[in-house]
């Protein structure tokens, strides 16, 4: 899965730094490029190659959205398609294994932020940096959530999905200090301790989620609904997520209205 991601992050830095590509709508009105469909063709062989047996899901592929599966692959090719076109930088590469609704193991890669971050076979998390040598990782950083302040919470965001009901939840908590970055990179920041709480009222499916939920949950972090704060499960109907919060688990939660 590492070595799928980085293949997948050099062909789309290929087209992101070329001097021009193409953007479509589809159906949903979202954004895709060349970059999504390259991405997507490599890894899904990658993936089918390493594990046939193993259900895949994925965004770039519609055919794979009607399945009813609780254990699976699923990989988003590139989260974060908006940062990619406005060349933003905040965009990733999304690989995860759901067993039995949950996501265990993800790779989340930022190439133009040069970011690596996935969990290890016992199930804790690492950010890697190194020149990121396909076949041999390179130097490691065990991850770990904050142990946080709660009358100084950091608070991450979206930056392309903002809005007012966003703002009124996080205007709950007490504040030191909020970021907006874009993509699965929300999650990442959480798991390095570098926010505390990541609270998303808006759409979102479960390819955007599953890598950087592993990842969050193997640095101790927790993602929960939005609603009812109750377990945040994968291999829903149609991989559509509810709203949900992913924080370090010293945040202390305040109600949905």
């Amino acid at each position: 899965m590492r070595r799928l991601a980085l293949e997948a992050g050099d062909a789309i830095l290929e087209i992101y730094h070329s001097d021009d590509f193409e953007v479509r709508s589809k159906s949903d009105e979202s954004p895709v490029t060349e970059a999504d469909e390259k991405a997507d063709a490599l890894i899904s062989a990658g993936l089918r190659a390493a594990f046939p047996d193993v259900a895949l899901v994925t965004e770039e592929q519609a055919a794979s959205h009607g399945q009813e599966v609780s254990t699976f692959l699923i990989v988003d090719p590139l989260d974060g398609t908006k940062e990619f076109v406005k060349r933003r930088g905040d965009f990733t590469v999304n690989i995860a294994y759901v067993e039995d609704g949950v996501p265990l193991r993800g790779v989340v890669y930022a190439p133009a932020r040069e970011r690596l971050f996935y969990t290890l076979a016992d199930g804790t998390t690492v950010e890697e940096t190194g020149t990121f040598d396909k076949e041999t990782p390179g130097a490691t950083t065990p991850l770990s959530v904050s142990d946080p302040d709660n009358s100084a919470l950091m608070v991450v965001a979206s930056k392309s999905h903002r809005d007012q009901a966003t703002d009124d939840y996080i205007a709950k908590y007490g504040v030191k200090d909020m970021t907006s970055a874009g993509s699965s990179l929300k999650f990442c920041l959480v798991a390095t301790g570098e926010a505390d709480i990541y609270p998303r009222l808006g759409r979102t499916m479960e390819w955007d989620t599953a890598a950087g939920d592993a990842v969050l949950r193997g640095a101790g972090g927790k993602v929960v609904r939005f609603d009812d704060h109750s377990v945040f499960t994968y291999g829903k109907e149609g991989f559509a997520n509810p709203f949900f919060i992913a924080y370090a688990p010293g945040v202390e939660l305040k109600a949905a209205e």
